[in-house]
């Protein structure tokens, strides 16, 4: 799947195939894969450990994509064992999120929406 037209469903349907086909289901429990999100997100975070921007690199920008993936698949999956349409939750969230960190109050801005006046 390398072509960039890839929907989400798609996505979630090759993710759910691959889980099929090596009979991985019983393993995938909405808890489970809640607990791999966090250590794929900790392992993509330890690449970002002690760096500087400058420290970026092809190896390292190799690292951060293969990371990313896995957190991303492990997401999907997720979305899959809850039956959830991430498109659906994805653009709801940013609704809320553009009503809770309004433009006009947090541009620019880098405190918690609860710190700002």
């Amino acid at each position: 799947m390398d072509d960039n037209s890839t929907t989400i469903q798609q996505l979630k349907d090759s993710v759910e195939r691959f889980k099929r086909d090596r009979d991985w289901g019983q393993y995938h429990t909405p808890q489970d894969l809640a607990v791999s999100i966090s250590i794929e997100a900790a392992e993509l975070l330890e690449i970002f450990q002690w760096r500087i921007k400058e420290d970026m690199d092809e190896e390292k920008l190799e690292r951060v994509k293969e990371e990313l993936a896995d957190v991303l698949i492990y997401c999907l999956s997720l979305a899959n064992a809850v039956d959830v349409d991430v498109a659906a939750i994805v653009n709801d969230k940013i609704k809320l999120n553009a009503e809770k960190y309004p433009v006009e109050k947090e541009m620019g801005e880098r405190k918690k929406h609860s710190e700002l006046q």
